[in-house]
């Protein structure tokens, strides 16, 4: 009689033999270096932040801004992490963010309140992920057009909604949660949250059935139908739980800025998927990590604050992400191939 628990197990390499964990022992040692090597990366420029800016970086405020910007970028990157491990990708990320925000912040939306604008973020985001993997999942659409069509449409429809206008936000629940008064343990709501969707967008993908169904898809989707697996059910819960990270991610949004607007989310995508790439996730699916992925943004925020703080230009910024990504990308094709 065949075990079905194996197989899923099997699948963190392109065609693993059956019976066989390939790498297996390797894999721990290997996440434990990449993971020490992030947290390396993030102490130097740290130090390179104090050196260049003490006073101005070190700043307890100035930590805290880096935190709270990090939270809603590494939000929506947990769920990009759970879709690149899968072998997809989620192109619509930052657009669905700026509709569920701006759905959200409509004044018959704020008129039910904290809760009405907290439950509308969730399920347009929600909604939005639903339709991307019905696409994907049922209608044999490859993921990058699917999610780009995602893109093109809730981008015009928060255009269309807000009709280029910013809609300011009057519920006081939502503006409490920015000021400090609210902070707990010095760190700022948003944070915590932040926190929490990391740990258990961690404990999903490391210590359940679904992280390890995710991982085989994204390893050998054949191999893992074989094994029993639903391929086009996890891969419509995994679009499922990029919307509803877009939708929390749209709802911190609206507390950091008190605002809803169109333009929210620009360019959310590549940077979720950049810092999900340098934090160990494989593009080409069957290998993901949260953790990892968590320090990749952080490692992108403090850049982008240390950036902004000696005056340097945005394209620089630009720049220097672009050959952090390049390196990580060339790393992991080293990675592969002597595995």
């Amino acid at each position: 009689m065949t075990q079905h628990a194996s197989p899923p197990r099997d699948t963190a390499g392109p065609t693993p033999p059956a019976g066989r964990l390939p790498g297996r022992r390797g894999l721990p040692a290997r996440a434990d270096v990449r993971t020490l090597s992030l947290l390396g990366v993030l102490a130097a420029l740290v130090v390179i932040g104090g050196v260049t800016e003490p006073d101005a970086f070190l700043d307890t405020r100035n930590l805290q801004l880096v935190l709270t910007q990090a939270s809603v970028i590494g939000v929506v990157t947990v769920g990009m992490t759970f879709v690149i491990a899968s072998g997809g990708i989620d192109l619509s990320v930052g657009a669905v963010v700026a509709l569920a925000s701006v759905w959200a912040t409509t004044v018959a939306t704020q008129e039910h309140g904290f809760a009405g604008i907290l439950f509308t973020a969730v399920v347009v985001g929600l909604g939005c992920g639903l339709v991307n993997g019905l696409l994907i999942a049922y209608g044999g659409m490859v993921p990058f057009i699917a999610t780009l069509a995602m893109l093109a449409s809730a981008r015009g429809l928060a255009l269309q909604i807000t009709d280029g206008r910013t809609q300011i936000v009057t519920v006081d629940g939502i503006l409490r949660l920015g000021e400090r008064d609210s902070y707990v343990l010095g760190l700022p709501p948003l944070v915590l949250v932040f926190a929490g969707v990391t740990v258990l967008g961690r404990l999903l993908l490391n210590g359940t059935t679904f992280g390890r169904r995710t991982v085989a898809v994204g390893g050998n989707a054949e191999a893992a139908r074989l094994a029993g697996i639903d391929v086009r059910r996890q891969r419509l819960y995994l679009y499922l739980l990029s919307g509803l990270c877009c939708g929390i991610a749209a709802f911190l949004l609206i507390v950091l800025s008190g605002s809803g607007q169109n333009t929210n989310g620009n360019l959310y995508e590549l940077d979720a998927i950049a810092a999900a790439v340098i934090g160990g996730t494989l593009l080409s699916g069957g290998r993901g990590t949260v953790t990892g992925s968590v320090l990749g943004v952080l490692i992108f925020t403090t850049i982008t604050n240390i950036f902004a703080l000696n005056n340097l230009q945005s394209d620089v910024q630009q720049i220097a992400k672009g050959a952090i990504i390049v390196a990580a990308v060339l790393v992991q094709r080293r990675s592969a191939s002597t595995s």
